[in-house]
């Protein structure tokens, strides 16, 4: 199985780095969403970042070879590809039928499952000051999406369907994010990242409609740019981090996303209201927000060990 370089600052540093494009994420894609499908946005955000990754490994002449891709397992690509399509769908698809903020507490499901998957695939373990962290971190969650989470379980229609579709997203990027892990064990991470962009395109270019993004005005394209550029880079960020860090340390810093997220809709809400409807947050969804940072800080920074 793979093992990290032990690298945990770098680690730590590419962790925060992803939280915070995943965090302001949703409000771009939400705009985006506003004058085109969902399966255009998806298949233009996995065509640029291919196009850019491919060019920045070529200039470096560092785009993986046949033999490279001979030593690495197929069947691990084949299940990255799938489910990273996958999970791109079922968020953007729950996304369009919820909120940013709704849609961003919900994924959370991800990390978790993808924590508790490093701790069963890769064997790494929690001390009792980490399990204490992760109780704190789910109160914390609970807690600060308090009204997101009434508003799921009394929400009928619409609003529970895209729920649903955010939960899948969430099952199917964890499987991912394991398959990206054991990958490192034969190819380096942006290499891993070209064959994913790749196979993506393809599984999304026969539903994509390109004709629909020559019709959009600037501010509309600029914003479709940064969801593709923010893909590029923070899936980068991400699966680098898996290279020097345990994934069940990654998992935990990737908790603080819906924290950003929520600050990133009153800031942009404040500039345009008619834009992003503002999310409320009280008392105790500022509690929460504190509990957040604590647990996901206490699980990343504290000793694990490995059998």
């Amino acid at each position: 199985m793979h093992t990290t370089t032990g690298r945990w600052r770098l680690g730590l540093a590419l962790s925060l780095l992803t939280v915070l494009l995943w965090g302001i994420l949703p409000i771009a894609l939400a705009i985006a969403l506003q004058v085109l499908d969902v399966y255009t946005v998806i298949w233009f955000r996995f065509l640029v970042s291919f196009v850019v990754l491919a060019i920045y490994l070529g200039g470096r002449w560092k785009l993986p070879n046949l033999s490279h891709l001979r030593s690495t397992s197929w069947i691990l690509l084949a299940i990255a590809i799938f489910f990273l399509a996958g999970n791109y769908l079922f968020f953007m698809q729950g996304l369009a039928l919820t909120s940013p903020a709704n849609a961003e507490v919900i994924i959370q499901l991800a990390p978790l499952l993808m924590g508790i998957g490093g701790l069963i695939l890769f064997k790494e373990r929690y001390t009792l000051l980490q399990w204490i962290g992760i109780s704190l971190l789910t109160v914390g969650l609970v807690l600060f999406f308090h009204e997101q989470l009434n508003n799921l379980i009394t929400s009928q229609g619409k609003y529970l369907v895209g729920s649903g579709f955010v939960v899948v997203g969430a099952i199917t990027w964890s499987i991912y994010a394991l398959a990206q892990k054991q990958l490192l064990q034969s190819l380096s991470s942006p290499s891993i990242m070209l064959v994913i962009y790749g196979g993506c395109t393809l599984c999304f270019t026969p539903f994509a409609n390109p004709k629909t993004i020559f019709t959009l005005g600037f501010w509309h394209f600029a914003i479709l740019l940064f969801c593709a550029f923010n893909t590029l880079i923070a899936y980068g960020a991400f699966a680098e981090s898996l290279e020097h860090w345990e994934a069940s340390r990654v998992s935990a810093v990737l908790a603080l996303a819906p924290v950003v997220t929520l600050i990133a809709v009153w800031f942009v809400s404040v500039l345009s209201p008619k834009l992003i409807a503002p999310e409320s947050l009280t008392l105790v969804g500022i509690i929460g927000a504190v509990l957040v940072v604590l647990g996901s800080v206490t699980i990343a920074l504290g000793k694990s060990t490995k059998t």
